[in-house]
């Protein structure tokens, strides 16, 4: 690709590169294919990955769980990356980690950061004075002096994407887009497929946890996630437990067991619904790390899932999934159509607390009870 934004004589000659993202773990399931890409196009340049923490805070009382965050786990095991900045909870470690970037002289850093991307513009070019600097960029208003600056400092920009003009384009498309247009690489259909590589050890403790439940090995288990980061795309956790009872009553999911996947700040509140473990209702948090979502999820018959990243994880491990959505975001429903059953509320600015217990239901009887 002749005209790709990095050029081609610079990558040759350049031993490493810095990639900026505020990633979740629902982007890292579709980027993974795209730096795995990168690796093999330039073998010879070494990535390192700054994990930018949107909710930094100067409260210490939180620095325990942000420092605990589950794709740290997943970004250092996947063995791509020599250097990863995962320090940048508290103002303190973030300008520590300014300064360590700064020493490494990057001749190349590129932002993917889709929110706030003015300031990743300024963040990516204070930490390469003098590197080839690439990050997103929106239209800016005539008098937005700020942002005019921080971009007029860029060697280039990706172009920014809205949801409303993606053209039926999944995210792995968009980043796939992406990584042609900086670096002429082309990654296939095929290579944009998620997938999770799980070790062994936790693959295992996931057995072992199932057998302790008392889950027989050919039994029926469903994993039911009721949690969202945003209040918007989150669903009722007792209407998930009226799911489960009503599953129930239908003879192919009588003797089921069922998985609650629950964030830890709410593992008291959820405790109040149900005994965890009565009647085959079972809590669970990844509280260990990250590898104990996906080794579990692997065992499950079905996952039903909001709209985060369970429900690509699901399409990861091979299991059917229904994804509980809103309509805001189309260009992220799971990728993997053949075991991805959609259900969206019905009105585009409904939030998912709209959908009822009986959408669900009826669904399930009618396409998971044969």
């Amino acid at each position: 690709m002749a005209d790709q934004l990095v050029p081609a004589e610079l990558l040759e000659k350049s031993d490493k590169i810095l990639f900026v993202a505020h990633l979740a773990l629902g982007d890292f399931t579709y980027m993974q294919n795209c730096f795995r890409a990168f690796a093999d196009a330039y073998p010879h340049i070494r990535m390192h990955l700054w994990v930018d923490e949107v909710r930094r805070t100067s409260d210490p009382s939180q620095w325990k769980h942000l420092s605990q965050y589950a794709l740290y786990d997943w970004v250092k095991s996947c063995g791509l990356f020599d250097k990863i900045f995962d320090k940048t909870y508290s103002p303190v470690l973030y300008q520590q980690s300014i300064a360590e970037a700064q020493r490494e002289e990057y001749p190349v850093v590129v932002s993917f950061a889709v929110l706030r991307r003015h300031l990743y513009a300024e963040l990516a070019r204070k930490i390469s004075p003098r590197g080839f600097v690439v990050a997103q960029k929106k239209r800016v208003r005539l008098l937005d002096i700020r942002k005019h600056l921080a971009y007029r400092k860029l060697d280039a920009h990706i172009p920014a994407y809205s949801s409303k003009d993606i053209d039926g384009r999944h995210i792995s498309d968009i980043y796939a887009g992406w990584f042609e247009q900086l670096f002429g690489i082309s990654i296939p259909e095929p290579g944009r497929f998620p997938y999770v590589d799980v070790p062994d050890e936790w693959d295992r403790k996931a057995r072992d946890m199932l057998q302790k439940w008392g889950v027989p090995e050919d039994g029926k288990l469903v994993f039911l996630n009721a949690y969202s980061k945003s209040e918007e795309r989150s669903w009722p956790l007792d209407r998930m437990l009226q799911l489960a009872r009503r599953m129930r009553e239908l003879p192919q999911w009588k003797d089921a067991h069922f998985i609650f996947n629950c964030v830890p700040e709410k593992m008291t509140e959820a405790r109040r619904l149900f005994d965890d473990g009565a009647d085959g209702m079972h809590l669970f948090s990844a509280d260990e790390n990250f590898f104990q979502l996906p080794a579990l999820l692997s065992k499950c018959t079905l996952i039903v899932s909001v709209e985060t990243a369970v429900m690509h994880l699901a399409n990861a491990v091979k299991v059917p999934v229904i994804a509980l959505m809103r309509q805001t975001s189309p260009e992220w429903v799971p990728v993997d159509a053949s075991r991805t059953h959609v259900l969206t509320v019905r009105n585009r600015k409904d939030w998912l607390n709209e959908m009822k217990v009986d959408e669900v239901f009826n669904f399930i009887s009618e396409h998971f009870s044969r």
